[in-house]
């Protein structure tokens, strides 16, 4: 099983506390503090499945510089990156998030709700794909500022080719996890987890296409586990 402490591309320890402490954590909205400790306490090792802190305040801060309105999510967990959108959304900005889990999503609902964000949030308890391919065929085709992905690693590549329809002309697609614990960049006979091996060569072969893919400019950043930022140009 996967060291789930150590999905972060920071190996020091320390920096990565520093970071909380100084930038993070005194920023952080006051549910979203408690839906990571309610999601660390029913979940353990497996809470880090949410964003991290940090990674979170930056998608804020990217949302609010982008004045987006319109947003996608397409895997959920507890809901902590969900509901860090919704705050940084205004009034009338509207997020679907899409996750077949809905019972994880049920853990963080209340703290939705009591941040009073509820109204700017649709929740899908559904197959992804399916839900993307309605949205197309319902007319939705380039009308979404903004997506985020953190779904299974295998379907980063279908799932571009369909978020890709769907965001504007300009707007940003940001893909999780794709430094996948630093594995991108060890062979593979340094690895010994089997997690991260099952998933590595798709994560390789995702980064390759989108540094070749010419419908996008793209940035991968060293924050939590790896995040590329994906502007549509076409």
């Amino acid at each position: 099983m996967a060291d789930w402490t150590k999905k972060t591309i920071l190996r020091n320890n320390a920096l990565l506390q520093y970071i909380y402490e100084t930038s993070a954590y005194p920023k952080e909205h006051e549910q979203l503090k408690e839906l990571r400790e309610a999601t660390a306490h029913k979940y353990k090792d497996l809470s880090v499945m949410n964003v991290p802190v940090d990674e979170a305040q930056f998608l804020s801060m990217l949302l609010k510089i982008m004045n987006a309105k319109k947003t996608l999510e397409i895997g959920v967990f507890t809901g902590y990156s969900l509901l860090a959108t919704a705050l940084a959304l205004p009034e009338d900005g509207r997020v679907i998030a899409i996750d077949p889990d809905k019972e994880a999503y049920e853990t963080g609902s209340p703290f939705l709700e009591k941040a009073g964000m509820q109204h700017k949030i649709k929740f899908i308890p559904a197959d992804a794909f399916l839900v993307l391919d309605d949205l197309i065929q319902n007319g939705e085709e380039g009308s979404f500022d903004f997506i985020f992905v953190d779904a299974y690693k295998s379907d980063y590549l279908k799932f571009h080719e369909l978020t890709l329809k769907l965001v504007k002309i300009g707007g940003i697609i940001a893909y999780d996890n794709t430094l996948w614990y630093g594995s991108v960049a060890e062979s593979e006979k340094e690895i010994v987890d089997d997690l991260i091996i099952k998933f590595r060569s798709f994560v390789i072969e995702f980064n390759s296409f989108l540094a070749a893919d010419p419908r996008v400019e793209s940035s991968l950043l060293s924050i939590g586990d790896g995040l590329t930022l994906c502007r549509r140009l076409y």
